[in-house]
Parts: C-alpha cells; sequence; structure tokens
C-alpha cells in the first residue's frame, strides 16, 4: 500500500529507468478524480488497447468513448518502446476485480485464479496500455516487452515492491485475456523486471505429489465428438484440466472452461497450436501429443497416449 508520486515525479522515475517518455498534453492533470478516490496504489496492472497505430491508439486511450470515457490508463506502451503519459489520477482502466487477487498483490505472491468481480480497481493499480491488437496473431516486440519491464520496474522501484506486484487484466477480472500474442510470455516479463531490480524471479508454484493425468486419445474423442452433440455434454473429465490450462494460458475465456470440448475450445486449442508453429491441418484445435505434452508441462498435468 503506498501513496502514488507527483505525476513530475512518476514522468522522472520511468526516466531513470531508461524509458522513452512523451507527455501528451495535459496529461498531468487528466484524470477521473472526481468519480471516486485515486490510491493508495498497491501495484501495477498491464493490458493490450485491441488497436492498431500509435497516433490512433494515443487518441483512443486519452480520450475514452461515449461508455468510457478516458484517460484509459496513465501510459501507453507503443510498439516501438516508448511510453506516452496520457492520464495521472484515477483512470478507467482496471474495473472490478477479485478481492483474492488484490490481497495476492498486496502479500506479493502469485494470485489466484479470478473469479470474483467486486473491487475497484481503478483506485489500487497504475495502469498501462499496450498497442496490439489482442487477437493472439499481433506479435510483441522486444522493445515493448522491454518498455513494460522497464515501467513497472521504475515504479516496484520506488514503492520498494517486488515483481509479484505486478499483473495482467487477466489476473484481475474474469473474462479478460489480455495481454497475449506472440512474444508475450509473462513468466519471462515478471523474470526481467526482477532482474531490474535485482532480486530473484518469482517462484514458480511447487509441483504436487500427483498431477493430474489427461488420457490424449479421450482427449481427442472429446475433441472431435463435442461440438457436433447436442447440449454441452462433458464426455471426458480431462478436457477440463486442458481448459483450465488454456484459460491460464490466455487462449480461452473463463466462460468456457466447462468440461465441454465445444467449438469454442478448439479454437483456443488451435491458438495454442499456432502459437507453436504449427499450421493448417497441424493447427485444427485437435489436440496432438507434442502440443499436450507442452501445455501440461507448463501448467501441471501429465499426458498418457
Amino acid at each position: 500500500m503506498a501513496t502514488p508520486p507527483s505525476a513530475s515525479t512518476f514522468a522522472a522515475l520511468l526516466r531513470a529507468e531508461g524509458v522513452s517518455v512523451v507527455e501528451v498534453g495535459d496529461w498531468e492533470t487528466h484524470n477521473r478524480n472526481t468519480k471516486g478516490p485515486w490510491g493508495p496504489v498497491n501495484g501495477v496492472m498491464i493490458h493490450h488497447t485491441v488497436t492498431r497505430g500509435t497516433a490512433n491508439t494515443v487518441q483512443i486511450v486519452r480520450d475514452g468513448y461515449t461508455a468510457l470515457p478516458g484517460p484509459l490508463c496513465h501510459g501507453m506502451i507503443a510498439k516501438d518502446g516508448k511510453v506516452y503519459l496520457v492520464g495521472y489520477g484515477r483512470a478507467n482502466h482496471a474495473g472490478l476485480g477479485d478481492p483474492d487477487v488484490l490481497a495476492a498483490v498486496i502479500a506479493e505472491t502469485k494470485p489466484p485464479t479470478d473469479d470474483e468481480a467486486s473491487v475497484d480497481g481503478n483506485r489500487h493499480f497504475y495502469g498501462f496500455e499496450c498497442e496490439n491488437m489482442g487477437d493472439d496473431k499481433d506479435p510483441w516486440p522486444p522493445e515493448q516487452i522491454e518498455a513494460i519491464e522497464k515501467v513497472a520496474a521504475a515504479l516496484c522501484r520506488h514503492h520498494g515492491w517486488t515483481a509479484r506486484s505486478v499483473i495482467r487484466h487477466l489476473d484481475w477480472q474474469p473474462g479478460k485475456v489480455d495481454p497475449r500474442g506472440p512474444g508475450m510470455q509473462w513468466d519471462d516479463v515478471l523474470a526481467g523486471i526482477s532482474a531490474r531490480l535485482g532480486t530473484k524471479p518469482p517462484t514458480k508454484p511447487a509441483p504436487t505429489p500427483s498431477k493430474p493425468t489427461v488420457d490424449l486419445s479421450k482427449l481427442v474423442a472429446a475433441a472431435k465428438s463435442n461440438p457436433s452433440a447436442a447440449g454441452q455434454p462433458v464426455t471426458y473429465s480431462g478436457v477440463k484440466v486442458v481448459e483450465a490450462a488454456l484459460v491460464n494460458a490466455g487462449y480461452l475465456s473463463k466462460a468456457y472452461s466447462d468440461g465441454h470440448y465445444g467449438k469454442v475450445t478448439v479454437e483456443a486449442y488451435a491458438k495454442l497450436q499456432r502459437h507453436l508453429g504449427y499450421s493448417g491441418s497441424d493447427a485444427d484445435g485437435i489436440p496432438g501429443k507434442a502440443s499436450l505434452t507442452y501445455l501440461g508441462d507448463r501448467y501441471g498435468f501429465k499426458v498418457v497416449a
């Protein structure tokens, strides 16, 4: 829990970390403070914009739109790594989120799966939107990833936080998937922030003695039969394990993690396959041993053929 610094100090902190800062108009006083409190702050939240073009994106995050007035963040991180400061104070970026996630950020521990939306995130988080279409195809250049690490490290350094005070929008609010796409590997981002702070990377949870087991043949059968089946049959319990992993990886909305390997799950698994370099019929959303083993190694389940 911390008091935000002045706007001028905020900009100076970013520059001291090596960030290329662009100040946009009256950003120092552009905020939504009349609609609610700003602070105490507890962490930094990273988003993607679902927009294309830097100038267009800067305008959108500064001004917002009819349903959601700006500013929509404090800084917009462009593809080339420049950070455009568009507002300071309360900003419409986080919305309502999970109180257990906020508690984890404050305790600087790994956030749990978000399943509530009851806490005002606009009060508690610095927000940085990143120029990306969010379609899981638009790449994240190294310059942009580096800028994310720099802005997060600058604020963590100032407040005495660790990298665990930095979260994604998808960690905070149910149904959100940002940030995602080629080049966005969150564990690597956290490790980069930690390296800048001179601390150890956040530790990953120790594997449990008995990992869930997913039978590839049964999963493939579900993937082939469920989409055309009436209703939402749960034909194999391992589907739920795989869907939970796809949610954590940012490929599937939590609303579709229901044990039914339907069309949405097929599309989500196909995104994973494309991320791994497959194409054509090899990226049709039907699991293969290599891609399923990759997912299991990262998200804690074993694969049997």
